[in-house]
């Protein structure tokens, strides 16, 4: 009798990757990381695309805890990452040789605006780290950065990169962080969000408080 062809199912084929993403995102978040910390808004103008981290330094009751998580000897949490890349990037492609001009810089200081128009937040109670990078790397480093941090303004009070949806488009809800920082003109013409105030101020002590668990935890 011929013999029966075996039936154990292979193995799994791994996706071609020449280098390990985390290995590489650590890099791009590392070299972000130590950078040095500038006031907003940016002063001095640059170009390139690349990533971003703001922090908070400010006595907002419901921030405090970003400096009480933290060991002294380890650096702060920050409240939002992001990335700002050259326009042939977010229409699905690479942006590989797309000039970038200055989206990094313009980027920064466009939240610098919105944080200058809520009553609830004082601009110099803010700072940014950021870096220029090859566009291929930015998203890399970007996840890795909002994977390690869990920052409060892209995990939990989402809207704060959000721009003006433009005319015929304001029927949509207010953002959580328009809703909890009110001011930017373009947002006071949104319909109101169906969750309160409140109910973010109660989804940030949650956050807080699974962050403390989690680092008490290890």
């Amino acid at each position: 009798m011929p013999k029966q062809k075996s039936r154990t199912s292979p193995e799994a084929a791994k996706p071609f990757n020449p280098l390990e993403k985390k290995h590489l995102g650590e890099s791009v978040a590392a070299a972000l990381l130590a950078q040095e910390k500038h006031a907003l808004p940016l002063k001095a103008r640059f170009s390139g695309a690349g990533l971003y981290a703001l922090y908070y330094s400010g006595d907002h009751p419901l921030y405090q805890p970003l400096r009480a998580l933290i060991p002294e000897e380890e650096d702060e949490i920050p409240i939002y990452v992001g990335k700002a890349i050259p326009a042939g990037g977010r229409k699905g492609g690479l942006g590989l040789d797309v000039p970038a001009g200055q989206v990094l810089y313009k980027r920064i200081n466009e939240h610098a605006e919105s944080i200058g128009h809520t009553k609830s937040l004082n601009l110099k109670h803010f700072s940014c780290r950021y870096l220029v990078a090859d566009d291929i790397w930015i998203p890399l480093g970007e996840s890795l950065l909002i994977e390690k941090f869990a920052p409060l303004w892209n995990k939990v009070v989402d809207g704060f990169g959000n721009h003006d949806p433009g005319a015929g488009r304001y029927q949509q809800q207010k953002s959580p962080w328009d809703t909890l920082h009110e001011g930017r003109p373009w947002a006071n013409r949104l319909n109101q969000s169906k969750k309160t105030a409140d109910a973010i101020r109660d989804s940030i002590i949650k956050h807080f408080a699974e962050i403390e668990r989690l680092r008490k935890s290890k």
